[in-house]
């Protein structure tokens, strides 16, 4: 007996030994699959909406902020900002990543809009506008990164297709979160708004019942009956007609997977900078100035932020992203590591 319950007990240790090894491996492919996509091929390839259930089109399984993270020695803040607006450059990613789920459990599908973000909650909807073109488009994020080459934000095929940057891989774009959708589908994913849930329809007034009473005339009591000429009085007839009420509802429009393209002004024309740094003394900004000197053209931009100004030290601008990649590798590789690609009106 005793042979057969230490037999026992020994097989069920393996099976949970089995168990706990293959949940870790399992947690360890979806990381690696995430991290994967700071590999990238010529720009074109990397790292991935209306309320229809988790398990319909580009919403995921679960809402998703997440904790802070570490990738190529970059630490990442996830976090809820309904004030993110940013200028930079967009990539998008396809093949490699097709039919793969995304970070908060939808299945990526290339050939329909949806978005990947470093920070933003999943799922969240932006407004991504290429400022090449003046294509804007509601796009839903629903996946982690990209993480090569400094982007912002990185496309699925199908909306880089729409924004028009599918053949040259790359595109200079504002983000900016929609709030209003964004919280609207938060909640929805939370499981406090139902699918299709419209406001609340006005309640009406209360009525109130009117009861009528004839009254019997006393004796000796004359009825009189004014007429209109008596007292030089117009009588008008008055009838109570209800006005009708008419209430508005608006639905908010959350982007489906084919979503619409829209042409805006732009307003400006983008340029491309790489931002070596920002110091607190001049002296340094001129110091840094002269060691970048042969990589480029590099100016000092003076920024009044509080008490103290700060002095930007920018090489630009810069004529093509590629040129823009090349020329940040040379400023980390001078000793500068936070060196980043900005996006701004052009001088």
């Amino acid at each position: 007996m005793s042979f057969k319950l230490s037999f026992k007990s020994t097989r069920i240790s393996l099976v949970l030994i089995s168990s706990m090894l293959s949940l870790t491996a399992c947690s360890e492919i979806q990381f690696l699959s995430q991290a994967s996509k700071t590999i990238s091929t010529n720009d074109s390839s990397g790292g991935g909406p209306v309320l229809g259930g988790p398990e319909h089109g580009t919403n995921g399984t679960h809402y998703k902020v997440g904790n802070a993270y570490k990738i190529k020695g970059n630490w990442y803040y996830p976090k809820e900002d309904y004030a993110y607006s940013e200028q930079g450059v967009a990539s998008w990613y396809g093949p490699n990543f097709h039919n793969k789920k995304t970070a908060n459990g939808a299945i990526f599908d290339m050939n329909k809009v949806s978005a990947a973000h470093k920070t933003l909650p999943l799922p969240s909807v932006v407004r991504v506008t290429n400022l090449e073109n003046g294509r804007s488009l509601k796009v839903k994020v629903n996946d982690r990164g990209p993480y090569a080459h400094d982007r912002i934000i990185d496309m699925s095929k199908r909306a880089a297709q729409l924004l028009g940057f599918e053949k040259q891989g790359t595109a200079l774009v504002k983000v900016e979160i929609l709030e209003a959708e964004s919280r609207l589908l938060a909640s929805y994913m939370r499981g406090d708004v139902k699918d299709g849930e419209l406001p609340p329809k006005p309640v009406a007034s209360p009525t109130v019942a009117i009861s009528t009473e004839t009254l019997i005339e006393e004796n000796g009591v004359e009825t009189s009956i004014p007429t209109p000429s008596e007292n030089n009085v117009s009588v008008a007839t008055i009838v109570s007609t209800p006005v009708p009420t008419s209430v508005k509802t608006e639905t908010l429009e959350i982007p489906q997977d084919e979503a619409k393209v829209e042409n805006v002004v732009v307003g400006f024309v983008p340029g491309i900078y790489v931002q070596a740094g920002a110091f607190s003394q001049y002296a340094n900004a001129v110091k840094t100035q002269a060691r970048l000197s042969s990589i480029g053209e590099v100016v000092i931009q003076q920024v009044n932020k509080g008490e103290n100004p700060l002095f930007r030290v920018r090489v630009g601008p810069i004529e093509t992203v590629t040129k823009a990649d090349n020329i940040q590798s040379a400023i980390v590789n001078a000793g500068y590591p936070d060196a980043r690609i900005v996006v701004e009106a052009k001088n």
